[in-house]
């Protein structure tokens, strides 16, 4: 078990308290701005796009990625709806925060004139890279995690922490603190979402001449669908369900299944060739000149 449980407040500035999860938050936002710019100028883009279009995908991602945590975890703030606006917050949702920076893209590409998948295509690299490092603010506050576990890699959960609901208890007094190790999530989750960032940067460059414009976008819907259906599997309690199907799990699903779906119809025509310049008849030519 790594017996670490880490203080979620990285430092203090008088009466500022600066959280690891902002400060991870922030890192993944520069990354994965950086890794935006790198492909957009990569493709022949104007890298500036990338930072102008950044505040409206940013906010209404950020939005996006509230609402759907206040969904899913509704009991917690049926009994008192202030704590919705009004800090400190207590979590995101990251189906949330892609629908609303989606949102965000397409407002933007559409006011600008440009390909709204072309211009999703070169961020999927980046925001998956960003994924995997704001997935470390998580750890800082000892979330997102599953159930106990005895192999060496858990993570030692303080009793604060603990979820404990009508149907899960995970709490100190049945699995004491100094032997209990859970899942972490959050690194199982990281460690994917970077493998994806390494495959989208890899197939960018290797497979340039095949890909279509939105072939990122659905490797994206793909690779993380599958993530986090399969991480799922490690989460009880679901709060959010549809039949009996939670909705992150039917989610990924639906996402798994819209990528491939739209890779095959992208693909379903063969790419126009560039036509080569016509040559001249021979009868044409101007005959040689004369030494």
């Amino acid at each position: 078990m790594i017996d670490v449980t880490p203080d979620p407040i990285a430092f203090e500035l008088g009466p500022l308290r600066v959280a690891w999860y902002g400060l991870a938050f922030a890192l993944a936002l520069t990354v994965g701005t950086f890794l935006a710019q790198r492909e957009a100028q990569r493709r022949g883009e104007n890298p500036r796009i990338v930072v102008d279009g950044l505040l409206i995908v940013v906010v209404l991602a950020v939005i996006g990625a509230r609402l759907y945590h206040v969904i899913d975890q509704f009991q917690i703030y049926a009994a008192d709806p202030l704590r919705i606006v009004l800090p400190p917050y207590s979590g995101l949702g990251l189906y949330g925060g892609i629908a609303g920076a989606v949102l965000g893209l397409a407002i933007f590409t559409r006011r600008r004139g440009l390909s709204f998948l072309r211009w999703g295509d070169i961020a999927v690299p980046g925001l998956l890279m960003g994924q995997a490092i704001a997935r470390w603010g998580n750890f800082f506050n000892q979330e997102l995690y599953g159930p106990p576990t005895n192999l060496p890699w858990g993570v030692a959960i303080d009793c604060q922490h603990r979820v404990v609901t009508a149907t899960i208890d995970y709490s100190c007094d049945r699995f004491p603190l100094e032997s209990t190790g859970f899942h972490p999530l959050f690194f199982y989750e990281a460690a994917l979402t970077f493998t994806g960032a390494l495959i989208a940067l890899f197939v960018a460059r290797r497979f340039a001449a095949r890909l279509r414009d939105g072939d990122l976008v659905s490797f994206w819907f793909i690779w993380y669908g599958a993530v986090r259906g399969i991480l799922e599997v490690f989460r009880e309690g679901y709060n959010w369900t549809f039949f009996g199907i939670p909705m992150a799990m039917l989610i990924g699903a639906l996402a798994v299944v819209g990528g491939i779906l739209t890779i095959i119809w992208r693909h379903r025509k063969p790419r126009p060739e560039t036509p080569e310049p016509a040559s001249l008849p021979v009868a044409t030519l101007p005959p040689p000149a004369e030494v």
